[in-house]
C-alpha cells in the first residue's frame, strides 16, 4: 500500500447489541485526505446474517449504545466546533436528535436501566476560557494558576476543564423538533432541547465513566483528584446519586487498585478491571490488569494478573449469562475470553485476530476485529461459530497487502524473542528496516499495521519484534526492563534482528536502518550509540532525555521514576542523551508541536546535540500535531510523514 492508502484503513468500533440480539450497531472510522480529518457514521446490521446498512450521516459518529427496548440508538457526533455531541436517533436509522450543546463536549454515556434517561459525562470549562466567551482566543485568557504536580494531559491540554456527571429525559427520536422563539435578526439561531440536563457533580475533580447501578438510582464512576504534591495511581469508585444526595463509596484507596472499567452485572454485582499499583501507589510498569469482582469483604480477583493482561487496549467488560467476557493481549493477538464466577477462563474468540471491542445479547457476541489482512471488520459468534459481516478491508487489499511472516529467535542468554517480518515479493536480497515499537509495555500485533506496508511497497524489508518490556508475553517479561531500560531490551532487539536477517538471503546484511517511534525512539536512539552499523535512523517522539522528562512531560510525575529510576547514576545509565556524543548515524529526527507525552524539547535537545557532534542530522516538525500523529492526526500529516520517512531512506539507504 501507499502513503495516500491510508484512507482504506477502517476502523470498526466497539459495536452495541439489542438485547434480544436481533441487531447489532457499530462506528467506523477512517482518514479521509480531503476533509484532512478522521471521518466516520454508524451502521447497523441485522444478526445474525444480514448485510451492513448506514445509518447515520454524520461526519463523526461514534460510541453507539442500543437503548434496553432496542428501538433507540445514542451516540456521540461532532458539531461544527468539533466537539462532541449527544444524540439519538431510531435504531432503523432516521433523522437524529441532538439531546445536548455544551461548550465542552460530551465524553461517555449510558442508558438507564428503564431506557427513560441517558447519562453522560462532559468537560465543563472555567468561565471566560474555551470560547465560551464571543470573540475571546486563547491568548487573550488571563493567566492559569497551578498547584498541582499534574497540569496536562497529551491531546487535551490544560486540565481546567474537569468532566461532570449530568443525566437528562431521553427525547423520543419522532417527535417534532425544538426551539427557541423566533430569534432576532442578528442573533444565531440555538437548537433548544427538550429537558435540560442536571449536572450531578462539580468543582476540580473529574470523573471518569458512567455507568448505572441496577436500581437506577446512582451512576458508577471514578473521581480524579488532581494531586498537589506527589502522583497517586490508587482510585476510588463511587455511585453518585442522580437525585443530588452525596457520593457514597464503592470501593476505597485502601484496596489499593487503579481502575480502568467498572460495569455492573444484571444480578448487580460489580466488576472491575484493575490493577494492584504496589505499596507506594505509583507501580504502574506492566500493570498485572485483571478482572475483580467486588463483594460484599472486598474485592475478589479472578483472573491470573501473571499470566493473563486485560489492560489498555480496548479493555471492557460483557456479561453472558452469569459468565464475563473479557479481552486479553497474547503474542500481538487480543483474544476474547469466558470468565466464570469461579474464575475458569476459556476461549470465545482466537486465533490471528486483535478484538478490539465486543457486545454480548440472547447468546450472541459480536466482535470487531483486526486481522493481518484487514484493519477493521465485525464478526458474530453464534452456536460457536465464527462468521465475518463486512468486509470493509477489501479496498485495503485491492492496494497490495504482504502479510508478514512470524518467528521466534533465542537470544544470547536463550531467552525466546517473538516477532515478524515483511518482505516484498521477488528473491532481493532487500534493504532492512528494524521497527521498534511504542510503550515499552506494548506490543506489536497481527493487525494490517501502514507503517510496515508502506516501507515493504518501497521496497524495503521490515523487522520487528516484541522484546522483554512489551505486553502480551506475562507480566515478568513487561517488567523484566523496569529500571534497567536498554539492557535485555536492547539484546532482545538486536538478537532477533541479527537472527533473521542472518537467515533470509532475500535480507541484505550490509544495508540497514533503524527506526521508532516514542520508546522505540528511545530504542532508536540507543541503539545508533551502541551499533554503528546503521545506514540511516528516524527518531520519533522519543523518550530521550529522563532528566527533563519529569517537568515536562503529561506522565513525568510517575513514568520516568519507576522505568529509570531517581539516582542520578541509575538514570544516566538509561539515558540516550548521555550517550549521544557516541552517535555517528545519520539521523532524522521527528516530532510533533504539541506533543505533551514526550514533550517536543525532548527532541530538539537531541537533535542539538547531534549538530554539536557533527553528525548528519535532520529535523521535522508537525504543527499542531501530538504525541499519536501516526495513528490519529491530521491525514494530510499523515501522508506527509510517509514522504520524508521514504525520502530519509531513499537518501540514505536507496533500494538498488
Amino acid at each position: 500500500m501507499r502513503a495516500s492508502d491510508i484512507e482504506t484503513l477502517v476502523t470498526v468500533g466497539r459495536p452495541a447489541i439489542s438485547p434480544d440480539g436481533a441487531f447489532a450497531v457499530f462506528a467506523t472510522s477512517r482518514p479521509d485526505l480531503a476533509a484532512d480529518r478522521a471521518v466516520g457514521q454508524l451502521w447497523r446490521v441485522d444478526l445474525p446474517d444480514g448485510s451492513p446498512r448506514r445509518i447515520t450521516r454524520g461526519v463523526a459518529d461514534r460510541s453507539p449504545a442500543v437503548s434496553p427496548d432496542g428501538a433507540t440508538v445514542a451516540f456521540l457526533r461532532a458539531d461544527a466546533k468539533n466537539r462532541a455531541q449527544l444524540f439519538v436517533v431510531a435504531a432503523g436509522g432516521g433523522e437524529p436528535v441532538q439531546v445536548t450543546d455544551l461548550p465542552g463536549g460530551v465524553t461517555d454515556l449510558a442508558w438507564s436501566p428503564d431506557g427513560a434517561r441517558l447519562a453522560f459525562a462532559a468537560r465543563v470549562p472555567e468561565p471566560g476560557r474555551y470560547g465560551t466567551v464571543e470573540g475571546r482566543d486563547a491568548a487573550a485568557e488571563p493567566p492559569r494558576r497551578i498547584t498541582g504536580i499534574r497540569w496536562h494531559a497529551n491531546g487535551l491540554g490544560y486540565l481546567d476543564r474537569p468532566v461532570q456527571l449530568f443525566v437528562v429525559d431521553a427525547p423520543p427520536t419522532d417527535a417534532e423538533p425544538f426551539y427557541a422563539p423566533a430569534p432576532a435578526l442578528d442573533t444565531p439561531d440555538r437548537r433548544v432541547v427538550a429537558v435540560e440536563p442536571t449536572q450531578l457533580t462539580e468543582g476540580e475533580t473529574s470523573w471518569s465513566g458512567v455507568r448505572w447501578t441496577l436500581d437506577a438510582t446512582a451512576l458508577l464512576s471514578v473521581p480524579d483528584v488532581i494531586e498537589s504534591d506527589r502522583r497517586d495511581l490508587r482510585d476510588r469508585l463511587m455511585a453518585v446519586p442522580v437525585d443530588g444526595d452525596t457520593p457514597r463509596e464503592v470501593l476505597g484507596i485502601d484496596a489499593n487498585l487503579s481502575l480502568s472499567e467498572a460495569v455492573v452485572a444484571p444480578d448487580g454485582t460489580v466488576f472491575v478491571l484493575a490493577n494492584d499499583v504496589g505499596p507506594e501507589g505509583v507501580d504502574f510498569v506492566a500493570p498485572g490488569v485483571a478482572l475483580y469482582a467486588l463483594e460484599t469483604d472486598g474485592p475478589r480477583r479472578l483472573t491470573d494478573a501473571e499470566s493473563i493482561d486485560l489492560g489498555e487496549v480496548g479493555s471492557h467488560i460483557s456479561f453472558d449469562g452469569d459468565d464475563v467476557l473479557v479481552q486479553d493481549r497474547t503474542r500481538g493477538r487480543l483474544r476474547l475470553l469466558r470468565v466464570t464466577r469461579g474464575g475458569e477462563v476459556s476461549d470465545v474468540l482466537e486465533g490471528d485476530r486483535e478484538v478490539n471491542g465486543h457486545a454480548v445479547a440472547a447468546g450472541r457476541v459480536v466482535a470487531s476485529v483486526a486481522s493481518p489482512e484487514s484493519f477493521g471488520e465485525l464478526v458474530i459468534i453464534d452456536g460457536g461459530a465464527v462468521r465475518t459481516l463486512t468486509d470493509f478491508g477489501a479496498a485495503t487489499r485491492a492496494r497490495g497487502v504482504v502479510v508478514p511472516v512470524e518467528h521466534e529467535v533465542a537470544g544470547r542468554d536463550g531467552y525466546p524473542v517473538h516477532g515478524w517480518v515483511a518482505v516484498p515479493e521477488g528473491e532481493g536480497p532487500f534493504p532492512v528496516i528494524l521497527q521498534i515499537h511504542g510503550g515499552p509495555y506494548a506490543s506489536y500485533g497481527v493487525h494490517v499495521f501502514d507503517e510496515t506496508q508502506v516501507l515493504v511497497d518501497a521496497g524495503y524489508a521490515v523487522v520487528y519484534s516484541n522484546p522483554r518490556g512489551s505486553a502480551g508475553y506475562g507480566r515478568a517479561h513487561g517488567r523484566s526492563i523496569r529500571q534497567r531500560m536498554g539492557t535485555l531490551d536492547f539484546f532482545d532487539v538486536m538478537d532477533f534482528f541479527d537472527g533473521v536477517v542472518s537467515a533470509d538471503p532475500r535480507l541484505d546484511a550490509d544495508r540497514v536502518g533503524v527506526m521508532g517511534g516514542s520508546y522505540g525512539g528511545y530504542m532508536t536512539a540507543w541503539v545508533i550509540a551502541h551499533d554503528h552499523r546503521f545506514a540511516g535512523a528516524i527518531v520519533e517522539r522519543g523518550f530521550l532525555d529522563p532528566f527533563a522528562f519529569p517537568g515536562s512531560s503529561d506522565i513525568g510525575s510517575f513514568f520516568g521514576q519507576e522505568y529509570v529510576g531517581t539516582d542520578p547514576a541509575q538514570m544516566a545509565a538509561q539515558s540516550p542523551m548521555a550517550v549521544v556524543d557516541r552517535v555517528r548515524t545519520p539521523t532524522l529526527v521527528m516530532h510533533s508541536e504539541l506533543d505533551f507525552r514526550c514533550p517536543l524539547e525532548q527532541a530538539t535537545r537531541y537533535y542539538a546535540a547531534l549538530k554539536l557532534n557533527d553528525v548528519d542530522a535532520e529535523m521535522l516538525v508537525f504543527p499542531g500535531e501530538d504525541h499519536e500523529l501516526t495513528r490519529g492526526g491530521r491525514p494530510q500529516h499523515r501522508v506527509q510523514r510517509f514522504e520524508a520517512v521514504l525520502d530519509w531512506w531513499n537518501r540514505h539507504l536507496p533500494i538498488a
